[in-house]
């Protein structure tokens, strides 16, 4: 069952589809900036064809049809785009018998995706355009392969593919979640997809485990966990399978980050007492201990250049956000509003960081700027904590009892277009991969 397992973890994770070169390709610039000011791009995803000159069985049309689906679903989720859906009154109204590009910029859509698709043995050749609905000029245009069951992925591809194009950065459509989940009666690591789809668990040492994190490559999963009974560091390797053990110093070893770079961890440690702050080499060894306060110190994370960290402490009394240098100097307090905050996140882009806050009584997810101005509450419906940006610094995951469980939910770096991922509740540390390479 293991080795069943594996395969298919290693197979989600490391077989990309291939790409072919977009050529002739009219080059355009709609990049955004983050805010809400803007108007959202609208686009529309036609139904997916055959090749010219061939047929698709009932069962390759289901695929197809579940392939356009995950690409609107996956560019509706951007905080950027919205879908123009397809509406079959104005066609009747137009005496249309197929939809046009003139239809659709007349139902509002400035972009249009068409697709088609060839099924041979166990494998789909895909190709896709981009056209302006104002002009019928092509803006992009790809072609992929991937195995018919990899469908899923070969749509998120897509999707990125198109996403690079309207805003020259790269989709964060073909990325993982580690979550922990009490599913099967015990706090487990699991894995899934962005969108919460393929679900693989990957623990199953009937113990506590906490506080996944992945490494830059995407490929190991560190996480703390009681399967020798005292809180411990470990290290999942998503390729083979291996728990290695990285650090089991006396007292707690938690809340692990691995450096930008791979080279050094930072966690958590009470080998001396009180919870403190550690650099770590990326075998477990202590290269550093960065804090020295009678209080406790927590929740670090990384700033985009390796060169500080953020965390939580509560030397003033209560949990507050402070960031330092990688060398434990030139610490300053980030956080002066509420009376508790926690786990800090450094967004990718390196201009804000998302925590939680105590905000009327009950934990919100908040964003404030390095510099310690903008605070701004994003979630306002139950208790909501473990918040970590998406690689595009775009989205966020978090965990939340808004419906009376805790789940998993990601919204936009606005606090809009939330999506719940888990079902069932008990889930919860959601940590999110970078790019997969």
């Amino acid at each position: 069952m293991k080795t069943i397992l594996l395969t298919l973890i290693t197979c989600i994770l490391f077989s990309l589809p291939a790409i072919a070169q977009n050529d002739d390709v009219q080059n355009i610039d709609i990049r955004l900036r983050p805010n809400r000011s803007f108007t959202e791009t609208a686009l529309a995803v036609e139904d997916f064809t055959a090749f010219e000159g061939t047929k698709l069985l009932k069962a390759d049309s289901i695929i197809m049809i579940r392939m356009a689906e995950v690409i609107r679903n996956d560019l509706a989720f951007s905080p950027f785009y919205k879908i123009v859906e397809f509406d079959s009154l104005y066609m009747r109204h137009m005496e249309l018998e197929i939809m046009t590009l003139l239809g659709w910029n007349q139902l509002g859509a400035e972009y249009v995706i068409k697709g088609e698709g060839e099924f041979r043995r166990n494998e789909i050749t895909f190709r896709y355009k981009l056209y302006s609905a104002v002009t019928g000029r092509i803006f992009a245009r790809g072609k992929f392969r991937s195995p018919v069951n990899n469908y899923r992925r070969l749509a998120h591809t897509v999707a990125n593919d198109i996403i690079y194009y309207l805003t020259g950065e790269k989709g964060i459509f073909d990325t993982r979640v580690c979550f922990i989940s009490k599913r099967t009666g015990n706090k487990e690591l699991f894995l899934c997809d962005y969108d919460g789809a393929n679900i693989y668990q990957l623990t199953n040492n009937k113990s506590i485990n906490l506080s996944p994190c992945f490494d830059p490559e995407g490929r190991k999963v560190l996480f703390t966990s009681y399967m020798h009974d005292d809180p411990q560091l470990y290290q999942y390797d998503l390729v083979s399978g291996d728990i290695d053990q990285l650090a089991a110093y006396p007292g707690i070893n938690s809340a692990a980050r691995v450096s930008p770079d791979g080279k050094y961890i930072v966690a958590a440690l009470s080998r001396d007492g009180n919870a403190e702050l550690y650099l770590l080499y990326r075998d477990g060894k202590i290269k550093r201990r960065l804090t020295y306060t009678n209080s406790i110190e927590s929740s670090p994370c990384w700033s985009p250049t390796g060169k500080e960290i953020a965390f939580t402490s509560d030397r003033t009394g209560s949990p507050q956000l402070y960031i330092m240098d990688i060398d434990g100097v030139n610490v300053r307090r980030l956080s002066y509003q509420g009376s508790y905050n926690d786990s800090p996140d450094w967004a990718p882009k390196g201009d804000e960081i998302v925590y939680l806050s105590r905000v009327n009584g009950r934990f919100n997810i908040c964003t404030i700027d390095i510099t310690g101005i903008n605070h701004k509450v994003l979630t306002n419906r139950g208790n909501n904590e473990n918040p970590h940006w998406s690689p595009d610094g775009n989205h966020i995951i978090f965990s939340s009892t808004r419906t009376g469980t805790k789940e998993i939910y990601i919204m936009d770096r606005f606090g809009f277009k939330e999506k719940r991922l888990s079902t069932g509740g008990g889930n919860s540390n959601p940590a999110w991969t970078g790019y997969i390479r």
